[in-house]
């Protein structure tokens, strides 16, 4: 379930994508004159995107391990959530004067200087590269999906939850490198419109399963509270 609501955030979240990464999609240097290679460059290109994503998700896997062996992990779900609702609530009722993003701007413009020398070469190993590095780029769905990755509490599960968020949004960024810049500017405003509907979905979600309501999938019960339940009914034992 983790796994299909990873993708799926990815594929929705590619529409977001169009407009953050795009330039960089469009901009990639492939051989144009040769489709084979085109198609193999723009594959290079989302893999290193999916290795970063994968190494983020290992970290983050981690991390949630620890707070979930903390006792923490209703909470830390609960915090997500609320996180994800605030970010899309904060920007509305401050008419966007409130931008996360603004907060890595010197780490930005720092990681984009390096795509330049990048961009100049055109060999598979600087197409894998740039992917590698976009992954680093600041993204407000690429933290949604590290949220997702913390709420996994495993190592092997955060990695395969990123990865499968960058299958999610290959598609759509493949065909842009393929095809240019063939997709409207007022297609890409109306589809960015669904994401903040879409994070705020998600983020009531993740608020519903740490609170352990005990609906399957998407409240289930902790096996933390399900043990405290049978240690209260168990019968005394005889003296």
């Amino acid at each position: 379930m983790d796994l299909i609501t990873a993708f799926t955030i990815g594929l929705v979240g590619s529409l977001h994508c169009l407009g953050m990464c795009g330039p960089i999609a469009i901009g990639i240097p492939l051989h144009r004159d040769n489709w084979f290679k085109k198609i193999t460059g723009g594959l290079l290109y989302n893999s290193g995107r999916i290795i970063t994503y994968g190494l983020l998700g290992a970290l983050f896997g981690l991390l949630g391990r620890g707070i979930q062996l903390a006792g923490l992990q209703q909470w830390a779900s609960i915090g997500i959530g609320i996180i994800m609702i605030a970010s899309v609530i904060f920007p509305a009722l401050f008419r966007g004067k409130i931008k996360l993003d603004r907060l890595f701007t010197g780490y930005a413009g720092r990681l984009t200087s390096s795509f330049k020398n990048l961009f100049r070469k055109k060999s598979l190993q600087s197409l894998l590269l740039i992917g590698l590095l976009n992954g680093l780029l600041p993204c407000g769905l690429v933290y949604m999906a590290i949220a997702g990755a913390l709420n996994t509490n495993d190592m092997m599960m955060g990695i395969a939850f990123m990865a499968m968020f960058g299958i999610g949004t290959t598609p759509a960024l493949l065909i842009l490198s393929l095809a240019g810049n063939v997709i409207s500017s007022k297609f890409k405003a109306k589809a960015v419109k669904v994401i903040p509907v879409f994070i705020v979905v998600l983020g009531i979600l993740f608020i519903l399963r740490g609170m352990s309501l005990g609906i399957t999938y998407v409240s289930p019960k902790s096996h933390k509270l399900e043990v405290k339940q049978e240690m209260n009914t168990t019968e005394p034992c005889c003296r």
